[in-house]
């Protein structure tokens, strides 16, 4: 068991490191490589080596499609070991096209895929049976559209026939093409972002007279930005306003309620300050309608040999009180005539 380990790569345990690359010169497979029909290989058969499935292509602008279908193509069998080939750019540009990436960066994004297991590098367009034997390859993992280049309907027509060609599906909404439509569509959105981010108009082959317009079209973006902050500032400020305007009005009322209860309780119909002014008002009305003797303070008279003295009079509590009235007219009368008599007697 030991030995096969060693004669025949087995798939990654780990996905800490890339795929490694194919040799140029062999195979690194070392066990005996019997020809298999798909329906040994969907049964797991041989189990001293991995069913080795090839899948090549571009992968310019690398994207989902196209791991999807290096996915399907490894989990084809129970044990697949997955090679990939990767055309270089000379044949890239020579059959289809130029390529946005490098074949150096298709390379290591291949590499990265978790998918595969080998990358082969400057993969030939058309896989020849002395290129099948020498990378020990059982089956040949493409989508099934014929695929028509240098001079041929279908390059995979003979693989098809040999019985090698396992078919993958296509992802829809999704390709190399796409994407460069997409950029080719919004040129202009993409030559100002650039700008933006540094790039010089040199570099992104624009014209003097494109580099102000998109210049000036950053400008007018930026200003329109900041006009839609202020706009959702000015609202958030408004907003907060609002919230602090309905406080303050309910904390008002709060207060204007208890002002005028407070209010109502000290001058209302039976508030407190009545009551003080009721109990005030009695008094003074008492102090008016029940008045004290005269004073006692006044300067002292000289008596009359005739006349005795009168007793002393009680201290007053009010200096300007009036002399109590007389109960009755003859107490009046009485008192009038000795007030007269006095007066003679002084004269």
């Amino acid at each position: 068991m030991e030995e096969l380990e060693h004669t025949c790569p087995h798939p990654r345990t780990t996905l800490t490191k890339p795929a490694i690359f194919a040799r140029e010169s062999s195979c690194d497979c070392r066990a005996p490589h019997e020809k298999l029909t798909i329906a040994q290989a969907r049964r797991g058969t041989p189990v001293d080596r991995p069913v080795r499935v090839y899948a090549d292509g571009i992968f310019d602008l690398f994207h989902s499609g196209h791991a999807r279908a290096l996915m399907q193509a490894k989990n084809l069998f129970p044990n697949t070991y997955l090679i990939v080939g990767v055309c270089s750019d000379e044949l890239t540009h020579k059959f289809k096209g130029f390529t946005v990436m490098t074949e150096f960066e298709r390379y290591e994004a291949l590499r990265h895929c978790r998918y595969v297991d080998e990358v082969l590098r400057d993969a030939p367009w058309t896989l020849t049976p002395e290129f099948l034997e020498k990378h020990k390859i059982d089956f040949v993992a493409h989508d099934d559209i014929p695929y028509s280049s240098a001079g041929s309907e279908d390059v995979y027509k003979h693989i098809k026939e040999a019985g090698m060609f396992v078919p993958t599906q296509r992802t829809e909404g999704i390709s190399t093409s796409d994407l460069i439509t997409r950029i080719v569509r919004d040129y202009d959105v993409y030559a100002r972002r650039n700008l933006q981010r540094g790039y010089t108009a040199k570099e992104l082959n624009v014209s003097y007279i494109n580099e102000k317009k998109y210049r000036l079209q950053n400008q007018v973006d930026r200003m329109k930005e900041k006009v839609r902050t202020v706009e959702e500032k000015s609202k958030h400020f408004v907003y907060r306003v609002e919230e602090k305007s309905a406080d303050l009005i309910q904390k008002w009322e709060e207060k204007s309620r208890e002002f005028i209860g407070n209010f109502l309780e000290l001058f209302g119909p039976d508030g407190t300050w009545k009551q003080v002014f009721q109990e005030r008002s009695g008094r003074m009305l008492s102090y008016a309608l029940s008045p004290r003797g005269s004073p006692c303070n006044s300067p002292p008279r000289e008596l009359s040999p005739l006349r005795s003295p009168s007793p002393p009079c009680p201290p007053a509590r009010w200096h300007n009180a009036r002399p109590s009235p007389p109960n009755s007219p003859k107490g009046a009368s009485a008192s009038i005539s000795s007030m007269s008599e006095g007066d003679e007697d002084e004269k």
